[in-house]
C-alpha cells in the first residue's frame, strides 16, 4: 500500500511516499521510509506521531494513503509568539 512520511525542522522539510506491506504499523513505515538516517535527532521514543494531524502510538495500523507525521517538540510557547508579533506590528506604525 502507498503511504507517506513527514518531517520537518527548523529549516527542511522532507514528505516521503513509499509502498509498504498492507499489515505495516506506523513505526514499520517510519523505519521503511529511511528518515531515521536522514535526521538522525528524531527519537520516536519521545518524538509524537500522527496520520493526518491526529496523535496515533507507533504501533497503529496505517492504510493506504495515510500522511503519517513526525511532531517535534514546541519551542516557544505559541501565545507568547502571538503576542511578540503583535508587539512588534505596533511598533512598525510610528513609521
Amino acid at each position: 500500500m502507498n503511504v507517506g512520511v513527514c518531517y520537518a525542522d527548523s529549516d527542511r522539510q522532507l514528505w516521503l511516499r513509499m509502498e509498504v506491506p498492507d499489515d505495516s504499523t506506523v513505526e514499520q513505515a517510519i523505519g521503511h521510509s529511511g528518515i531515521l538516517k536522514r535526521f538522525p535527532e528524531i527519537d520516536l521514543g519521545v518524538q509524537k506521531v500522527g496520520i493526518f494531524g491526529k496523535l496515533v502510538k507507533l504501533d497503529a495500523p496505517v492504510k493506504e494513503g495515510d500522511r503519517i507525521e513526525i511532531y517535534r517538540a514546541i519551542t516557544a510557547d505559541p501565545k507568547t509568539v502571538r503576542r511578540r508579533k503583535i508587539a512588534s506590528d505596533d511598533d512598525d506604525d510610528d513609521d
